[in-house]
């Protein structure tokens, strides 16, 4: 495939390295700050030939970005996080012009298991409310958003299957936590690419399930595997989700 890399700090050069010992060849890497890639700003002219796009960058440039993806129906895989206010809107655009356009808050095949042992164990102890449970999560220093899209979307699993909990309090608390909130709480600081953890603790005992990145490598991977899958579907808005569907 034909690949272009919008972002191409850290991540999008881990990307293109994936991506080439897959044997696919990128054309273009697109990064807003001037000098790093070989644009700084999508264009459908950049774009419209290339068999896919992913992106991770930061989200001042989804609105921008979002309508030229539409119009140039280029299949497209997007990383960036911090948007997800949008998402109905985003979703009306891509399908009007008949785009093909994936998100996710992660593509690590891990930690797509791990939102699914999340979801088990929180059905679980529902109805055991000597249990509580609670989400923790490491970034490092340079992470924008807090808390991540990750640790968001493992607070919405154990929201679906937990009916114990119904709110997700992402603040520091000068106060007891109301049994019906879910704590979600984000430490950043040093090279950490990422550590999420649920807990589920008792008075005798604890369970801790945690999944940690030990490098952007594991992103990286699973962005291409999903841009060879979408490449191979119809238009849509599609959620990562569907692609690990095929996976399990």
């Amino acid at each position: 495939m034909k690949i272009v890399l919008v972002g191409y700090g850290r991540m999008g050069k881990a990307i293109e390295e994936v991506a080439q010992r897959r044997g696919h060849e990128v054309v273009c890497r697109i990064d807003a700050m001037p000098g790093l890639g070989d644009a700084d700003q999508v264009s459908v002219d950049l774009i419209k030939d290339a068999d896919a796009v992913i992106e991770f960058a930061l989200p001042k440039n989804m609105d921008h970005n979002v309508a030229a993806y539409a119009e140039s129906g280029t299949p497209v895989v997007v990383g960036t996080t911090g948007w997800l206010d949008k998402i109905e809107e985003y979703k009306s655009l891509i399908e009007s012009k008949g785009g093909t356009f994936m998100w996710g808050s992660n593509y690590s095949v891990g930690a797509h298991i791990l939102f699914r042992l999340t979801a088990s164990a929180a059905a679980m102890i529902e109805n055991i409310e000597d249990y509580d449970i609670m989400v923790n999560e490491f970034h490092h220093k340079n992470k924008i958003d807090s808390p991540s899209g990750t640790a968001l979307t493992i607070a919405e699993k154990i929201l679906e299957n937990c009916g114990r909990k119904n709110r997700i309090q992402t603040e520091q608390l000068q106060r007891a936590i109301e049994p019906d909130e879910l704590h979600v709480t984000a430490v950043r600081g040093g090279a950490i690419p990422g550590i999420h953890s649920v807990v589920l603790d008792s008075d005798t005992d604890t369970i801790e399930i945690t999944h940690t990145a030990r490098s952007r490598a594991v992103f990286a991977l699973g962005s291409v595997l999903a841009a060879e899958w979408l490449a191979q579907q119809k238009p849509g808005f599609y959620n990562v989700e569907e692609f690990i569907d095929n996976l399990f």
